[in-house]
Order: structure tokens, then sequence, then C-alpha cells
């Protein structure tokens, strides 16, 4: 659960910062962030409806002993969390856009507001309490998890809100101008389809003028409580804003509905909602994209910090602590996987040395990468070529799957090249689930613009992380869990889907598919890098290092530009600790598996633990490790 609807949304839709050519280049190349943190986004609800049964007259015969209290308690607390929903999606209507619940897409309140906090506070507190009173007694499966899941997301959200990120509403990666920009634009999850549709957004656009006012005010309080942004990140948000301001509607992304509108609608439709939006694009929309600008350049600027990391900020460190336990795992402290990632980096150069060794592949590593980054052997003549490879991967997975697992999704798998409107901005290659029911399959989808970036030794890792056994796997297990809440069945922890699908591409050593020594050095100069950010998100925000000192270890340590390790480093600086999630969920996953082979001896069956990972969908990892241990226990008594 997040702490804040805007960090939430920023989260979901990080991509949007590339919308436009003005953003900065590297961030083109992120390619996560696309999976919403797992959420119960705080809203509030009118007095939800009594689930008691209604009271019968008396009788003169003895009337049957009620149920066990433990027997009525799933159905109780479900009602509770399908209510719960409702209500989140009532007061956070950007979310409900973003679910594709369309009810509220009209609708844009004032969530950055004091009103607005202290009503998400209530709320919460208000509808845990609704889930503590039932209790967990007497519950077991899958309603156990979601009572510890709803409780322990539920208690973090409310211990971010001592730490003031409202104050921080806008940088170049959590940038509530581009949310807007894309849901106005007709890019994004806003839609445009029919005449209602168009009035929605119409409506909704009536209280943008407000929210970037009260964005403005927040950082205004920020500024005179010392908590504000490092200068480094703000500058890129200025050339965002200049992306999007245009002197005329015509000019503007805001004028891609109209410009796309369908051929179907009437020509009085046509002409009425032409002229509505010219007026509310050059009369609303671009006057407060103008006085965000004119406030951050003139005002926020100058008081921007000159300090790099959260330690910068006032209870800066226990601010970055809270962001890493709620990422990661309770209690896990920064230092700790600051330790983590500096053992598991040395351990990371070790086998590539010994890689390089056994292939006989002469030179540095550093002279190695450079290769195999430059060198066209390791690239594709067309895009027809790029997506044969990727079929070819997939068949040599399904031969060698077997071995370590024996369920799959019902939705089966399609590989197509990304649409050509997405190319610049999409990542190599991304999943989007298939239909539960197994009618609609799930799409690989390839991004077969700029070939020349498209490497030949990443197919193998890519396709197992997007695709098979990873989110494919993953998600499409999730989605087919009908029973589930649909704040479990629509969320995602962060850790564990990502933590997932790193896990997944470690499968490719055992399955003996990265016998190609090149696809091996891809995949462990891959997961380096991503060892690295352990290192140096935690040494920036905890151990007081410099811009400069994070960016210099990357350099030296993961075989990475300066200028690609820059746009790490600024990614740490404006989203602490987000970043540690996916490889602390990856090496989560496997620790759990040597504890079951420890404990469990001859009769570990990695299909059953594989099986029983997946099976219950996505949850935060302190509770994946207890249902674990009690898996393991059952194992060792059957």
């Amino acid at each position: 659960m997040p702490s804040s609807p805007l960090r939430l949304l920023a989260l979901a839709i990080a991509s949007i910062i590339t919308l436009s050519t003005a953003a900065p280049a590297e961030a083109a190349k992120k390619k996560s962030q696309q999976r919403t943190t797992a959420t119960q986004s705080r809203a509030a609800k009118p007095k939800a409806r009594s689930t008691r049964p209604a009271a019968r007259p008396a009788a003169r015969r003895a009337t049957p002993a009620p149920l066990p209290i433990r027997q009525d308690k799933p159905a109780q607390l479900n009602r509770i969390y399908d209510e719960y929903w409702d209500a989140s999606m009532r007061l956070n209507p950007l979310q409900a856009t973003f679910q594709g619940d369309s009810r509220f897409n009209d609708q844009l309140p004032n969530f950055l507001s004091p009103a607005s906090r202290q009503q998400s506070h209530d709320f919460m507190v208000q509808w845990l309490g609704k889930v503590e009173k039932v209790g967990k007694d007497g519950l077991e499966g899958q309603d156990l998890l979601s009572y510890e899941i709803f409780v322990r997301d539920a208690h973090v959200s409310l211990a971010g809100e001592q730490y003031p990120s409202w104050m921080l509403p806008i940088n170049q990666y959590n940038n509530l101008s581009s949310i807007i920009a894309v849901l106005g634009s007709g890019a994004g999850a806003q839609p445009f389809n029919t005449v209602k549709d168009y009035e929605n957004w119409s409506r909704r656009s009536l209280e943008i003028p407000a929210l970037f006012d009260q964005a403005i005010t927040n950082m205004r309080e920020g500024m005179a409580a010392g908590v504000v942004q490092p200068r480094p990140l703000m500058e890129k948000v200025l050339p965002q804003l200049d992306a999007v301001i245009k002197p005329t509607a015509e000019e503007s992304l805001f004028w891609g509905p109209i410009r796309n509108m369908p051929e179907s609608f009437s020509a009085e439709d046509k002409a009425r909602l032409t002229a509505e939006y010219k007026r509310m694009i050059e009369y609303r929309i671009m006057p407060a994209y103008r006085a965000l600008r004119g406030f951050i350049a003139t005002e926020y600027m100058p008081a921007t910090r000159t300090t790099d990391g959260m330690g910068g900020l006032p209870n800066g460190q226990a601010w970055y602590a809270y962001n890493v336990s709620s990422s990661t795992v309770p209690n896990r402290t920064p230092a700790e996987i600051h330790a983590l990632g500096v053992e598991e980096v040395k351990n990371l150069q070790a086998r590539i040395t010994a890689q390089m060794k056994e292939s006989k592949i002469r030179g540095s590593m550093q002279k190695t990468f450079n290769s195999m980054r430059s060198d066209r052997q390791f690239t594709f003549k067309d895009a027809n070529a790029l997506l044969a490879q990727y079929r070819a991967v997939g068949q040599r997975v399904d031969a060698a799957l077997p071995a370590m697992f024996d369920q799959k999704p019902k939705a089966t798998l399609e590989i197509k090249p990304v649409e050509p409107e997405r190319a610049l901005t999409a990542s190599a290659a991304s999943y989007q689930p298939g239909s539960a029911d197994g009618q609609q399959p799930g799409t690989l989808y390839v991004n077969t613009g700029d070939l020349p970036s498209r490497k030949r030794w990443a197919i193998t890792m890519q396709y197992l992380h997007e695709a098979i056994p990873g989110h494919h796997y993953q998600l499409g297990a999730q989605q087919e869990l009908a029973a589930l809440p649909r704040f479990r069945r629509l969320g995602g922890d962060v850790a564990f889907v990502e933590g997932w699908g790193l896990y997944a591409e470690s499968l490719g050593e055992e399955l003996g598919l990265y016998n190609d020594p090149y696809d091996h050095l891809g995949y462990l100069q891959t997961t380096l890098l991503r060892t690295v950010r352990l290192v140096a998100d935690t040494g920036l925000n905890a151990a007081g290092w410099t811009r400069k000192q994070a960016i210099d270890y990357m350099v030296e340590n993961a075989d990475i530009s300066a200028a690609d390790a820059a746009a790490e480093v600024e990614r740490f600086m404006a989203l602490p600790g987000q970043t540690l999630a996916y490889r602390v969920g990856e090496i989560k996953i496997r620790r759990l598996r040597e504890k079951a082979q420890a404990e469990l001896g001859d009769r570990f069956n990695p299909r059953a633990f594989h099986h029983e990972i997946l099976k219950d969908g996505s949850m935060p990892l302190d509770i994946l490790e207890a249902k674990i241990d009690r898996w393991i226990a059952s194992q060792k008594s059957s």
C-alpha cells in the first residue's frame, strides 16, 4: 500500500515521462515500475451495510445453534474486502481509472489537500478496524493470507503518514503534471471512445487548476520545512513541462482526442466537443501548467537542496528506512541490504570471470561487454528475425520446463511486435496477461524498433522473465484465482512480482538454456547491474554517499557508462529504495528454496515448491516466507 495516491499512480505509469521528445532520453530505457505495487488504496465509503442476518421472531422450539464464528469469518471478511474496494475506488477516482473502472472517470478530487489526507487516514483506520474486529483466529488458506496481507499493508500505509511525502509531489519520475498529460492526451487509461468519455474528461479537467495550486502550496510548505527535492531532479522537470505547454490547443498533447475523434460521432457533437476542448485547453489547462512551471523555475528551483540522498531531509534516515522495509521485508535495514549487495556483487564478478575463462573468451570484462554491445554478430537483420528468435527460445523453454514445473496457466502465450506508436517508449519486451478463462492468450510484446539495440544474448533472459516461466506463469496463475478479493487479484507486490521475474531468469542456468556463453554472460552482467543498485541506492540514501560516489561505484563495478550510471542514481534520488525490491525479491525466493531443500532433503520437489510459490498469487515477502514455512512443515508431516 503506497503512502499516497500520487505515488501509486506514478509507479503504475512511470513510462509517461517519456511521452514527449523533450523528456530525458535515459528514462526511455527504464522498463519497470510498470506493475502496480500491492495496493489497498485509501478511500472513503458510506456506512457499510450490515452483514448480520435479520432478527427472527421468538419461537417455542429451540432454534439451531449458530454456526461457529470461525466458519462465518471468511464470508464476513470477504464482504468487508468487497465493500472496501468499492469505497477505495470511490475516493480515488484516478486509481479507479487505471484499474479499468470507468464509474468515476469525470472526477479528480484534490488528493494532495490536507482534508483529503485526513480523509484517507480516517478511511484506513475505519476499514482496518473492521477487519481486525473480525480477527484471524480459525482462518486458513487463502482466507488467512487475505487477512494477513490486508492488515499488514494497512499498518504499513498508516506508518508512512508520519513522513511528509505530500511536500514532494513532483520530480521527473513522479510528476503529477505528466500523469495528467497522459490521461488527457488519449495515450493512457482515460478512455475516449464515446461522447460521454469526452464529456468525462472535460469535467475531470475542471479540477486540474486546483490540484496544481495545491501542489504549489505543498511545495511551499516543504520549502519552509526544509523538505525539498535535489536540484538535479527539478532541472529535468522543466523540460517535461515545456514539452506540454503550447501556445494553442491544436499544438498540445491534449488535442489528441479531438484529432482522433471517432467517425461515428455526429457532426453536432464533433463541433461542440472541438470548441469545448479548445476552450478547456487554452483557458483552463495551459494556464495551470504555466503557473506550475513559473513557480518551479522562479521560487522552487532556488530552494532546492544541494544534498543528494534522503539523509539530507529532516528525519530522512528514518524515512528511507521506512521506504526500504515497506517495499522489501519488515525490519530489513538499509545497512543489511547494503551488505547483501556488496556480497552479491563480488560473487557475480567472480562468476563472470569464471564463465569467461571456461568459454576461453580473452580480454578484460569491460572489453568483452563492449564487444557484446557493439559487435554486429549480436544484432538482427530485420524485425522478423528478432521475432523468430523469441519463438525459437520459447520452444527450447517449453522442452526444458517439465523438470521444474508441472502446472501452467489456462491462457496460452502469443508473441507480437509492439505497435509502432508505442515503440519509442516501450521496453525491449513486456507482458500483457490474457483472460482468466483462457479464451484470450497472454501476449509477449517484442519491441522491434531500434533493431541495433536488440541483442541476441538478451533474448533468452527476457523471454524467461517476461513470458515463461516468468510473468506469464505468475500473473496468469493469479488472475485465475477468481475467488480472491479484488485488492489482491487486481494488485501485485513489486518485490514478489519482479522478484519472481528475476528468479525465472536464473532458472535458465539450471535448465541449460544459457548454453551459449554470451547468453550466460549477458544474464550475469544484467544481474550484476541490478545488484549494484542495492549498494548504490543504500549508499546514497543511508550511508552518506554523494551522487558522484554512487555513480563512480556503478561505473567501476558493473561496466556501465557514466551517463547511464547518472540516470540510475537520479532514479535512486527520486524514488529512494524503489529499485531494491526487484533483487531482494529474487534473493528471498531463492533462499526460501534453499531452506526447503535443506529441510526436506530427498523429499524436496522443485515442481511442488514452484507451485506453492505461485498458487496463491502475489503477496509481501514476509507473508510469503511464513506461508512457505507452513508448507515445509506440512511436507515433513505428510
